[in-house]
């Protein structure tokens, strides 16, 4: 068995770390399915800082959370290198870019109120990402599903969320209970596909490595502690120097809210959020929804980050006695704390103890299940941001300030299709890396979009 990580000294050099990071968080684009796929790549292929089986474990806990599970998963991976400084800048840089990039991105929407150069600017991210996903979609199942009822248990996930609209959280929960009962008839399901071994030199944290770091009571107790203040600090202040009514103290309450109801990824819970949004608080006009999240799409970092766009639009409307761009960024930013602080609370919160619970027999047997079902989960996640890159969105009749019922079929993207075609090409023929393929296919988009424009 490998030696653990000590908890005295970093696994790799933080400053390397944050390094890798950075360049991880420039290429998060397509929600949680290609920013799991990145990390995979980055992390488990190319460093061989973590082991494959270490990843999935990490990643099936992650699911369980509130909250965008990439992001916590980059947190827990960066704890396991770093220890706490490690989660920080792991979780901090995995979100920045996106949060300037859509920062950005609101200012021109507000100022213009056109977002065509921008979105003929990201015309080509989409449909690469399309080719990752599906890498990632090959890649982690290959490796995850070392046993047939994994197989099945992953297809049995994609079916009930991609055609009969199962909710995330009942297909994550009954995938860990048939994991659990058919671990406790099958030892052997938890067993590592034999092929893992023979990728690659071993990993700097095995798959049977453990982390040194104990839980306590106590450390627990400041823990929770310290994450509350620090969730709660800016709300608090903005109570104190705006008042109890004001738009910010509204929008850090009801986001405060949203991140700890957020099971099952972004799209469980934009519904809802567009519906207070518009009809509750009149921060948006209806259908802004929309174009705040085809924003969100073509920016890196978590989809829910969209709810930054919801509290920009909003507060610059109502600023109060703020200049109306001032108000602007300070919600968006407020909101953007509020919404992922909580995130960085349960990682540091339960990582310790779930680290001690990787040795028991039925635990592992559920986390494979979830597993198979996180598998099925991008493969879903891939067909739904295909269908919407592929697919002509406009013209079509919503039922509400969000619709994300799938789309017609009869209004093929062809540009979309080309720049996928072209991806797949540079991922699964030419082997390029992530970042040469999302530039190669971003130029590609800029050329398609001026020529459409002109």
């Amino acid at each position: 068995m490998a030696a653990p990580p000590p908890a005295t000294r970093d696994v790799v050099p933080l400053r390397q770390a944050a390094r890798t990071w950075f360049a991880i968080s420039l290429q998060t684009f397509g929600g949680p399915a290609g920013q799991i796929a990145v990390m995979q790549r980055t992390l488990v292929e190319e460093k061989r800082w973590i082991g494959q089986q270490r990843f999935l474990f990490a990643l099936s806990y992650c699911t369980l959370l509130p909250g965008p599970e990439a992001q916590q998963l980059a947190t827990y991976v960066g704890w396991l290198l770093n220890g706490v400084r490690g989660a920080l800048v792991a979780g901090i840089l995995f979100i920045l870019p996106g949060v300037v990039a859509l920062l950005v991105l609101s200012g021109v929407y507000v100022a213009f109120g056109d977002t065509t150069v921008v979105e003929a600017l990201f015309l080509g991210l989409a449909p690469a990402v399309i080719a990752i996903v599906l890498q990632a979609v090959l890649r982690v199942g290959r490796k995850g599903l070392g046993h047939p009822a994994l197989v099945a248990m992953a297809v049995l996930s994609f079916v009930a969320l991609t055609f009969f609209g199962v909710p995330f959280p009942v297909v994550v929960l009954a995938a860990a209970a048939l994991g659990w009962g058919i671990g406790r008839r099958l030892p052997g399901l938890t067993r590592p596909p034999g092929t893992v071994a023979a990728d690659g030199p071993e990993p700097l944290i095995s798959d049977d490595a453990l982390h040194t770091e104990r839980p306590s009571g106590r450390h627990a107790a400041t823990t929770l502690v310290l994450g509350l203040v620090v969730w709660s600090a800016p709300v608090v202040l903005a109570a104190a120097l705006f008042g109890r009514s004001s738009i910010f103290v509204d929008q850090g309450l009801f986001f405060s809210g949203a991140a700890v109801v957020t099971f099952g990824g972004a799209y469980a819970v934009l519904a809802y959020v567009a519906q207070q949004a518009v009809e509750v608080y009149g921060w948006l006009a209806p259908g802004e929804m929309v174009r705040g999240l085809a924003l969100a799409e073509t920016t890196p970092g978590p989809l829910i980050m969209v709810v930054q766009f919801v509290a920009f639009v909003g507060a610059y409307r109502a600023p109060g006695e703020l200049d109306p761009w001032v108000a602007a960024v300070v919600a968006a930013l407020l909101t953007t704390w509020v919404t992922f602080v909580p995130c960085f609370l349960f990682i540091l919160l339960g990582a310790p103890y779930v680290e001690r619970l990787r040795g028991n027999r039925d635990l592992a047997a559920a986390l494979a299940g979830i597993t198979a079902a996180v598998v099925g989960v991008i493969a879903s996640l891939a067909v739904f941001f295909a269908l919407h890159t592929l697919f002509d969105q406009t013209g079509r009749v919503t039922a509400g300030p969000l619709d994300l019922e799938y789309p017609h079929l009869d209004s093929v993207q062809w540009a979309a299709v080309a720049i996928t075609a072209l991806g797949c090409a540079l991922v699964f023929w030419r082997r390029w890396s992530v970042l040469r393929t999302l530039g190669a296919c971003a130029l590609a988009g800029i050329v398609l979009g001026l020529a459409g424009a002109a």
